[in-house]
């Protein structure tokens, strides 16, 4: 090869890797196009059968597509704006993301691509094709009909719109129908609810309407007429009559038919009830997939998982608010709670009418104690829609860390009366319960919360909790059990399983160790499993476990610059191991660091220091003598 050739090879690299590199920017353009289509079809589809909030969910999914800068109109009233800014109207700004975090990273490989083949407008064309062929093709009166059962079906007359399309052919017809029957149902079933019981009252009241949907929804499975929706809505009559093998199913066939209906993907993640049962479904690689895999880890608690899923979905849906707000979930989960917060707070700068979610963020801000912020975010969601259950659960946790539990009781059954299924106020009513002592009804909220949905660990802990203040250990290790079976990488769930075995009332000491090495083993980042473990060693008379421990939880307090009785309680142990070891120079040193506290602890300090003194003068006078 000549010279002349061999300096055009680099050329024709860089020609050739730039090629490359256009193409593959030409190809995530055209996949996220394809995206586009798809979801604006879906919404279509999904708001003409009543699936609004499936609709919405692919909306958000849709607008999380734009790459462009949006234009932000900051909300006077709860935004602020920075002297010698320009002008609100005129600032453009990007949706915020979430990818610096470190459980974030490392999501499997770069790239945006997923496994599903590119669809293209053909494939939307063939979807449209399959659901929205003209349902009524005898006569436009048909048709009408269907626009005024729709109608009645908008303004929550289901009763009318089922009877309007009684004879109305067509599996669009046919799902309006028997989803108009069993809202009207479920509604019947709230108000007998109410007559019999109270909004928040145990009763049990079923929907009648059921066994006659099962029959003909059953009928037109056999016969093969089911459509992806109609599967959808036997799925939910199958999950409602205790069929939950034969739900899933059917939810299987249904999202792999029409995998955009987001209402489906929900109603399956609700039967998954662990990790092998989600990894037993057998479902076509598709990009709506990775949504439902990912939601399902945070909910099956796989933090890491479900948050390394989100990182890769973003890449893809960038100004997802919806990625967002899981994003922050899995964080909190995680107890990141610092990220979480940040997170949340870009999401209200974005949307400062935002209320789904925030319910999170005021768990965050409860537990940080930050008492302005959680107070400024009462008010925000009160002045935005004051009647929404996470308005109410926000308000309740502002009155409980002001240390008005029964104002929280209160607001807390106000989200009930709004939704009696929503998980987090059932719990929360349980922790407030347990504040005021009145242990009969935190235990009776605790089981409605597991009883609404048995993956929650924080209702199954908080029986425990109860059941331990009732001096019931044996109990509370059954429910400790449980949330940890859930939580089996949380630290909190072992200790509280330790302090059982630990109690006077079992004294199972080596189960108790074995918790606590568990718990020192799952970040115990407060430093209580090494405090019990030193604790527990001493007083099994295991001197150099219980020193090793103490010294653990002494350098951890340094670090943190904690003084607290902790510190205390290690230098006078270490103090004393060290004396009875002769090491009079280590035994020393940890008594002069008592000194400086005052109280008891500074007069134990000083006696003991004198026994040094007297140990080593005694030693030094058997050192002389010896011959």
């Amino acid at each position: 090869m000549g010279v002349a050739e061999e300096g055009k090879t680099p050329r024709r690299r860089r020609r050739f890797s730039k090629g490359l590199q256009e193409q593959e920017i030409a190809e995530e353009m055209g996949q996220k196009e394809n995206y586009r289509h798809e979801l604006r079809e879906a919404i279509r589809q999904l708001r003409d059968r009543g699936l609004y909030t499936a609709a919405k969910w692919a909306a958000e999914q849709l607008v999380g597509l734009e790459e462009e800068e949006r234009p932000v109109t900051p909300s006077p009233a709860f935004i602020r704006t920075d002297r010698g800014s320009s002008s609100s109207s005129s600032r453009r700004e990007r949706r915020p993301r979430a990818g610096s975090h470190e459980l974030l990273r490392g999501g499997g490989g770069g790239g945006s691509s997923y496994s599903t083949p590119l669809v293209g407008r053909s494939h939307v064309a063939a979807m449209a094709a399959e659901y929205e062929t003209p349902v009524f093709q005898e006569t436009e009166v048909e048709h009408d009909r269907y626009m005024l059962a729709k109608a009645y079906f908008d303004t929550r007359e289901y009763r009318r719109a089922a009877f309007m399309l009684r004879d109305t052919p067509g599996k669009k017809a046919f799902f309006l129908r028997c989803y108009s029957l069993y809202l009207a149902g479920e509604k019947r079933k709230e108000e007998e609810a109410i007559e019999l019981e109270g909004s928040l009252g145990k009763n049990d009241t079923v929907n009648s309407d059921l066994p006659v949907l099962a029959q003909e929804l059953s009928s037109s499975q056999k016969n093969g007429t089911l459509d992806a929706f109609g599967m959808y809505m036997y799925g939910i009559v199958l999950r409602e009559n205790g069929h939950n093998t034969a739900a899933r199913d059917i939810l299987v066939k249904s999202v792999d038919a029409y995998p955009w209906n987001w209402s489906a993907w929900l109603e399956l993640q609700a039967l998954c009830m662990d990790i092998s049962t989600l990894n037993s479904l057998e479902l076509k690689d598709h990009w709506m997939k990775d949504f439902f895999l990912a939601s399902t880890y945070l909910e099956l608690q796989k933090n890491n998982e479900g948050l390394q899923k989100y990182a890769k979905l973003q890449e893809v849906f960038p100004f997802s608010e919806y990625i967002l707000g899981q994003i922050a979930s899995g964080l909190y989960n995680s107890r990141e709670y610092d990220q979480a917060e940040n997170l949340y707070s870009d999401m209200l700068r974005y949307d400062p009418y935002r209320v789904d979610g925030m319910d999170i963020f005021s768990n965050i801000l409860y537990v940080k104690e930050s008492f302005a912020s959680l107070s400024h975010l009462a008010h925000r969601v009160f002045s935005t829609d004051k009647y929404r259950p996470e308005s109410c659960c926000i308000i309740g946790n502002y009155y409980s860390l002001k240390g008005q539990h029964e104002k929280a009781v209160l607001y807390f059954k106000r989200a009930l009366k709004l939704n009696k299924n929503y998980l987090s106020a059932w719990t929360l009513m349980g922790h407030e319960y347990v504040e005021m002592k009145n242990t009969p009804s935190a235990i009776d909220t605790y089981r409605r919360a597991v009883d609404i949905n048995p993956r929650d660990y924080r209702a199954w802990y908080g029986l425990g909790q109860t059941y331990e203040i009732l001096a019931l250990p044996n109990y509370a290790l059954y429910y400790y059990r449980q949330a940890a079976h859930l939580r089996p990488d949380d630290a909190r769930m072992w200790i509280a399983i330790g302090n059982c075995y630990d109690s006077g009332h079992l004294e199972m000491f080596d189960a108790a160790i074995k918790c606590y090495l568990l718990a020192l083993r799952n970040n115990d980042n407060e430093g209580i499993a090494m405090h019990k473990l030193a604790k527990l060693h001493s007083y099994l008379k295991h001197h150099d476990e219980a020193a090793h421990f103490y010294k653990m939880n002494l350098e951890r307090m340094e670090k943190e610059h904690n003084d607290g009785p902790e510190m205390m309680d290690a230098l006078y142990y270490l103090a004393n191991y060290y004396k009875h070891r002769k090491d009079f120079e280590a035994a020393e040193m940890y008594c002069s660091r008592l000194l400086d506290y005052g109280g008891p602890a500074k007069q134990n300090a000083k006696g003991l220091l004198q026994e040094l003194k007297s140990g080593e003068n005694l030693a030094m006078d058997v050192e002389q003598t010896t011959p």
